[in-house]
């Protein structure tokens, strides 16, 4: 058994490479607060079948570079086109105010 984890695709520049986000949280162990935190594993991608924002389901595979050690299993869900342009305009905006 693989260990397979799902998450968001943040990065597709490069060709046959992917960034995906995973994202969890867990409650802090000694003031009980629930903390968010995210996971940045790099996928390959061997059809560049996904896109930035969309949901897709990875699993561990051998090390295929540096810092690749994921594998795209499938796309559980694809991203609108018109979300992801959005997404893109206020963290330009965000990083150009601060």
């Amino acid at each position: 058994m693989r260990r397979t984890l799902i998450g968001i695709v943040t990065g597709d520049k490069c060709a046959k490479s992917r960034r995906v986000e995973v994202a969890r949280q867990y409650r802090h162990p000694k003031y009980g607060k629930i903390v968010r935190d995210r996971t940045v594993c790099h996928v390959h991608d061997e059809e560049n079948q996904s896109k930035s924002g969309d949901e897709v389901e990875i699993a561990e595979c051998r090390p295929r570079s540096k810092l690749k050690r994921w594998e795209l299993v499938r796309i559980v869900k694809a991203a609108s086109r018109m979300e992801v342009v959005a997404a893109e305009a206020s963290a330009a905006e965000s990083a150009a105010s601060a």
